[in-house]
């Protein structure tokens, strides 16, 4: 029988470290996970006041911030995420990072690509800078747009299909600024952003679905979200590894005795947003929350600190998560919410005897 997953060990590609802020230069923040992780995307917020996310990749390199609550550029921040180190990550004295007069307490997401290695792609018809991980199908794609409005494509380097993606304007001066979000459960003729707005329909991602080699850009008229001229753009991308990563759908049913989400592994990370109505991104993990009730939360989409209720919280299980709210941004009845998870454990390993999966918790 194959395995069922090739990753055993997510936390080879995937890791949340918490930390406390102490005001000192050159902070090192290291993993704890079973495998040292260099990371290429971290995605850091303070926990304990409002401030703004604070996004880093090892393409656009250290100190390069974009924010997942507005609409601004890429900013060069030098006192904030200064470099990306063998298990983890240094930090400046930004309060945004780094505020040890509360001490303010902090959460940094953080993903494996190609350890800031990356390599020109031209699958597209608009060539792109690639860095991928294509055992944990996940890339940090950038390009240059060239103002066409259909037809034009970008290479993304995951030798599968990306089932999210979210891209940003780098530049700020596009003239629809901000977060174009593609989910496989809202489809190619529609996109989201990192606002409490539903889904819209669009032709941002040219009604197009993602192939293994390439995602469409452009739109016509207003649309042109993806490839405006000379703006330049980041994405990130992630196609679904069995055992280690799902991007799913679930209809809430407005009972704490909600649905069950099957990813096939236990979650060290939820990201959940309401599709077909308003709401807000809702960002849990296996550090912050115990695991049955996990309730403690970040809007992706705000600044606001991190916030727990009872009536907002998950199960994390040891094959995916189940939702136990009434919560309006997590559990409406009848509306479709989209989400995006990560492994903490596999259900089942390559070392399972005949890749029988244990009892569910």
């Amino acid at each position: 029988m194959a395995d069922y997953t090739t990753i055993d060990d997510p936390s080879a590609h995937f890791q949340t470290a918490l930390y406390t802020g102490d005001n000192n230069d050159d902070r090192q923040v290291t993993n704890d996970g079973n495998s040292d992780l260099k990371p290429d995307f971290v995605w850091l917020k303070d926990r304990t006041q409002a401030q703004s996310h604070a996004l880093f990749d090892s393409t656009r390199g250290a100190t390069e911030r974009i924010q997942s609550n507005n609409t601004g550029a890429e900013s060069t921040e030098t006192a904030t995420l200064k470099s990306f180190t063998t298990d983890g990550f240094t930090v400046g004295t930004s309060s945004t990072v780094n505020n040890g007069t509360n001490p303010d307490k902090y959460v940094a997401w953080q993903w494996k690509a190609n350890g800031g290695t990356t390599a020109s792609n031209s699958n597209g018809n608009i060539s792109s800078t690639v860095q991928a991980n294509t055992t944990a199908g996940f890339s940090i794609v950038t390009w240059t747009g060239d103002g066409s409005t259909s037809g034009k494509n970008v290479g993304h380097g995951l030798g599968a299909v990306p089932k999210f993606i979210f891209s940003k304007d780098r530049d700020g001066t596009s003239e629809l600024p901000g977060w174009y979000i593609y989910h496989v459960g809202i489809g190619n003729e529609d996109h989201i952003q990192f606002t409490a707005n539903a889904k819209a329909n669009s032709p941002t991602w040219g009604d197009t679905t993602p192939t293994s080699t390439v995602f469409s850009v452009g739109g016509e008229g207003v649309y042109i979200a993806t490839n405006q001229s000379s703006i330049d753009y980041v994405a990130y991308c992630f196609a679904e590894v069995q055992g280690y990563s799902k991007f799913g759908t679930y209809i809430g049913n407005g009972d704490a005795d909600g649905p069950m989400c099957y990813c096939g592994f236990k979650p060290a990370f939820v990201l959940v947003k309401k599709s077909t109505d308003s709401g807000n991104w809702l960002m849990y993990d296996n550090k912050r929350g115990a695991i049955n009730l996990n309730d403690e939360y970040v809007y992706a989409n705000f600044a606001s600190e991190e916030a727990t209720s009872t009536t907002s919280g998950y199960d994390f299980l040891s094959n995916g998560f189940k939702i136990r709210n009434t919560y309006s941004d997590g559990n409406v009845s009848g509306e479709t919410f989209i989400y995006m998870a990560f492994a903490e454990n596999p259900f089942v390993t390559s070392t399972s005897t005949n890749s029988i999966p244990t009892t569910a918790r």
